[in-house]
């Protein structure tokens, strides 16, 4: 894919579409600002995504706190600033409402992405997840949106029983095997971390699998998961936290100990204007 900034939402769209299709897996990373994505697409990955939690954290903000309204402008934002495709993070659609689901596909469309992720979470911790033929339904009804954008748009269904501690495999394929049968593109269990469990999904769903790695103590690589039939793999907040660890501690050496060590490690500050401006 050339870099010509003038590239058309159905150009990045069809490449995004093609990147599913090639052999092998390959890595979409998280920005959460314009310079983040400018950075990313300089290294030379082929899509970015957005994370909900980094940005909302970069704001002060909870995750899922971030109003729809704001969360588009961000969309925006990412879009314009490479020719990369970009998939947004858009958590459970910002409503329960299936409609509500499909008027957010739309306006996601119309910010600029190519693709995009819908939760089966409720944010509500008591309540943690849709019933599963509520769930279903919600997918369907950000399918059918999806499919009536003027350009291949991506949609990936998320399960989150792992990421809230609720290791159930078979309710977890039960559930993307559904998402992907009424329409999903891509089927993501956020959380799976196990080799086995990963494995097991990839043989039960007839799609794209993305896997998110970036977390302390899993020790599996894009290699790894390429062998177990993984396409793609994101790293959701990861380099977020890779960050703001590294102001922490420059940070911490300042203020207990004086001095200025952390500085040694940093990159040119003139080539990464470079880079993100």
């Amino acid at each position: 894919m050339s870099d010509s900034p003038n590239r058309t939402l159905n150009e990045k769209a069809k490449f995004f579409q093609a990147l599913h299709a090639q052999a092998g897996a390959f890595i979409i990373p998280n920005p959460w600002d314009i310079a983040t994505a400018r950075m990313l697409a300089q290294l030379g990955f082929q899509a970015l995504a957005t994370t909900s939690a980094g940005y909302a954290f970069s704001r002060g903000q909870r995750d899922n706190t971030v109003s729809r309204a704001e969360m588009m402008m961000h969309l925006a934002e990412i879009a314009a600033a490479t020719p990369l495709p970009v998939s947004a993070d858009l958590g459970n659609c910002f409503g329960d409402d299936p409609a509500t689901v499909a008027e957010t596909i739309r306006l996601a469309a119309d910010a600029g992405v190519v693709g995009c992720s819908i939760e089966d979470s409720t944010n509500r911790p008591t309540d943690p997840l849709y019933d599963f033929d509520f769930a279903v339904e919600r997918v369907r009804a950000a399918v059918a949106a999806a499919r009536a954008l003027p350009f291949p748009f991506t949609l990936t269904a998320r399960a989150e029983n792992y990421f809230i501690g609720r290791a159930d495999l078979s309710d977890t394929i039960r559930r993307l095997e559904a998402f992907r049968a009424v329409g999903a593109d891509v089927v993501y269990a956020h959380g799976m971390k196990n080799r086995d469990d990963i494995a097991a999904l990839v043989q039960a769903v007839a799609c794209p699998v993305n896997v998110m790695l970036g977390v302390k103590g899993v020790a599996l690589n894009l290699q790894d998961l390429a062998r177990l039939g993984v396409k793609r793999v994101s790293v959701g907040p990861a380099l977020f936290t890779a960050a703001m660890s590294a102001v922490y501690r420059a940070g911490r050496e300042m203020q207990t100990h004086g001095t200025f060590t952390f500085a040694d490690e940093s990159e040119n500050l003139g080539e990464l204007a470079r880079i993100m401006l």
